[in-house]
Parts: C-alpha cells; structure tokens; sequence
C-alpha cells in the first residue's frame, strides 16, 4: 500500500528522501519502501515521523483528510 500523504508532505516541505532517512537512521532504500509499502512502518517510525511533521499518524497513514491531531 502506497502512503501517498508521506510522499505528499515530504515534497511540499521540499525534503529529499535521504534526509527523512538520515533521520530515521534507515538508508534511503528502505525509507523509499515505506513510502510505497514495500516494508510495513513499524510504530516507532510512525511516531517520529508524526513529530518530525507535526501531524497524526491517521494523516500520515492515508487515514484522514487533515494533517492536524485529533482533539480528544
């Protein structure tokens, strides 16, 4: 499964896949099959990746509209 909002917010914020890599120290391979699904986001991932762009795991995961958190 592609993760097109991972995709999207990383080239809106002009990022290159190597850096988002550098920073989940994984290679740009890897980073490059979480994006596209090849390798399953692990949570640890997902959450530093969540706070690296300030936005919910929903979001990032295709699972709603809006980058921002939900409110409880």
């Amino acid at each position: 499964m592609q993760y097109k909002n991972l995709r999207a917010i990383r080239e809106d914020r002009d990022i290159k896949q190597r850096e988002i890599a550098k920073i989940l120290n994984v290679s740009q391979n890897t980073y490059s099959q979480y994006e596209t699904g090849v390798i399953s986001l692990t949570a640890e991932v997902l959450i530093k990746l969540a706070d690296f762009y300030g936005v919910s795991i929903d979001y990032l995961l295709d699972r709603a509209d809006t980058p921002e958190p939900h409110k409880n």
